[in-house]
């Protein structure tokens, strides 16, 4: 027999976990607990200015043994509480040193299939909207843990705010016939894209237990963040799981554009000679470090726009007939992607101008020349839409037509399309704001300057920090006031845009959707942000008859 004391104290934690669970089912949340679909999550750090964080939430079964290579499988329900402090691990990858990401997850592995929620509700019934952010990284790396991506800042703004891990490189994008014959749908590959399906479906089932309204999601992203949410407009699979969508820099329609699965597989089967492995049984064997090893050593060749370093076999979307049975273009021509408001854009210099001069110096003349070697017969029509007038001017012209090659003239398209037939509003932006100059990790002596990457313009991502709220959480950069003013300005228009579809409001300038009727305006977003039309249109229609020929 118990102690009176025992009894009282078992009594006290009987009436205690009942008190939680009527809590948790009346709507209000308890001891920072919620109950998902799967179980009750839990965290244990305290609220910042009102914003609780659950972190490494899982959402699919991790994709190790016998489920590599495999579309995502239902996580399994847990007893108990299961803590949500700490990010999860990032998924495979390899980054040099002079990378551009920070994380702050817990390790790296294949089990990396969890999701980050920042909430302020204060319970389940508040209906806020919700953001789900895409990491970019062209589809080789990156993570949902990166400070850039936090979702606290956005959450003080009434939203909820999601950031998710999906399978990348070779986990994520692996095609091979035994895969393709083992699959229900006859597909293989896509699966990082798959990843974030079931990612937007955990937030329909899951979003309202931390006071979101599933019905109100926008999914935004950057990069190759900006490709996925492209392609999750597109997907039969994906398009009726959001109500608005964000693309900074970069659409599948033309930048890492879906290849067929044919070329896939044997891209696939080319990894297992190069491996020495010659069944996917074996495949599924080895480690997944000694996959990754395999893939370093291969040589250098193709890969992204502007990569010098891609892998031989570049491991990224394809037409699986299942996630894409169309490709992108023709989903989009056809009207056939997720009907809701699109707000998208690019920078300044998404890529630098000595991608098109080489080491030559920039003169008119070394500009017509390599504008001749890229374009052959079609380098006059070119030439009419870039056209420097002096060498002064030539540097500015291959940066902007870099740029175009590169990622800003995909983005532009994938507007244009969802312009005439999304059925609603499209806002275009121009970012121009030039990011002060890196200082290094902290800790460690700030590079010393290199007078030959001086920026020309807003570089690739450097806007995400700005757009997300989230300067305060990188130190590697000196902001100023009027990094700050952008950060603002930009972030107000994010925030509109979740809450009603409309990036207008008060405080702001006046942002005119992108259509004929209002002269095709876009927003340039900088320390003075204001409505211009759109200059550079006749540019990527020239490019538009170019890219159609290959070219």
């Amino acid at each position: 027999m118990l102690p009176e004391s025992h009894v009282d104290i078992m009594k006290l934690f009987r009436l205690t976990n009942l008190a939680c669970l009527f809590i948790l089912s009346s709507g209000a949340f308890a001891a920072d607990r919620v109950k998902t679909a799967n179980g009750v999550v839990e965290t244990t750090k305290p609220a910042k200015d009102g914003v609780r964080s659950f972190k490494g939430i899982p959402f699919a079964e991790p994709p190790v043994g016998d489920l590599r290579w495999r579309a995502p499988q239902p996580v399994k329900n847990w007893e108990g509480v299961r803590k949500a402090d700490d990010f999860g691990p990032r998924c495979m990858q390899h980054t040099g040193p002079t990378a551009d990401y920070w994380f702050r997850s817990n390790g790296m592995g294949e089990d990396c299939l969890y999701l980050n929620v920042w909430t302020a509700a204060k319970s389940n019934k508040e209906m806020l909207p919700v953001l789900v952010y895409v990491f970019g990284g062209g589809f080789q790396n990156g993570d949902g843990s990166e400070p850039r991506y936090d979702g606290e800042s956005m959450a003080r703004k009434g939203m909820v705010a999601v950031s998710l891990n999906y399978r990348i490189n070779i986990f994520g994008f692996f095609s091979h016939p035994e895969l393709t014959k083992e699959s229900g749908h006859h597909a293989s590959g896509n699966y990082g894209l798959l990843d974030q399906v079931a990612a937007l479906e955990w937030v329909q089932k899951n979003i309202a237990a931390f006071g979101g309204d599933p019905k109100r999601v926008t999914v935004a992203g950057e990069s190759a963040g900006s490709i996925a949410v492209s392609a999750l407009m597109a997907s039969p699979l994906s398009r009726d799981l959001m109500a608005g969508a964000i693309g900074e820099s970069g659409a599948l329609i033309s930048t890492l554009p879906p290849r067929p699965l044919a070329e896939t597989e044997k891209d696939g089967a080319r990894f297992g000679e190069s491996a020495g492995v010659w069944s996917l049984k074996e495949l599924r064997a080895m480690s997944a470090e000694k996959i990754q090893e395999v893939v370093a050593k291969m040589a250098p060749m193709g890969g992204a726009p502007g990569s010098a370093t891609a892998p031989a076999l570049r491991f990224s979307a394809n037409l699986d007939g299942y996630f894409l049975p169309k490709t992108p273009l023709e989903v989009f021509e056809a009207g056939e992607q997720s009907k809701v408001p699109l707000l998208a854009g690019s920078n300044s210099q998404e890529m630098g101008g000595r991608l098109i001069l080489g080491q030559s110096e920039p003169t008119v003349e070394n500009f017509a020349a390599a504008i001749h070697k890229l374009y052959g017969d079609k380098a006059d029509e070119v030439l009419k839409v870039y056209a420097p007038k002096n060498d002064e001017e030539v540097m500015q012209a291959a940066t902007d037509l870099a740029s175009a090659r590169f990622i800003a003239h995909s983005t532009w398209t994938w507007t244009e399309l969802q312009m005439k037939t999304g059925g609603h509003p499209v806002y275009r932006y121009f970012y121009a704001r030039v990011r002060p100059p890196y200082l290094g990790m902290p800790g460690q002596t700030p590079p010393a300057a290199n007078p030959a990457m001086k920026a020309h313009g807003a570089v690739h991502s450097a806007e995400i920090q700005y757009a997300m709220g989230n300067l305060d959480l990188d130190p590697r950069y000196s902001w100023d006031a009027e990094d700050h003013k952008v950060s603002e300005t930009m972030q107000s228009y994010f925030v509109n845009f979740i809450k009603t579809g409309n990036p207008n409001g008060a405080g702001v300038p006046k942002w005119p959707a992108y259509s004929a009727d209002t002269g095709y305006m876009r927003m340039r977003i900088d320390v003075q942000s204001k409505a211009e039309p759109e200059p550079d249109r006749a540019r990527y229609q020239v490019l538009d008859m170019i890219f159609a020929k290959g070219l």
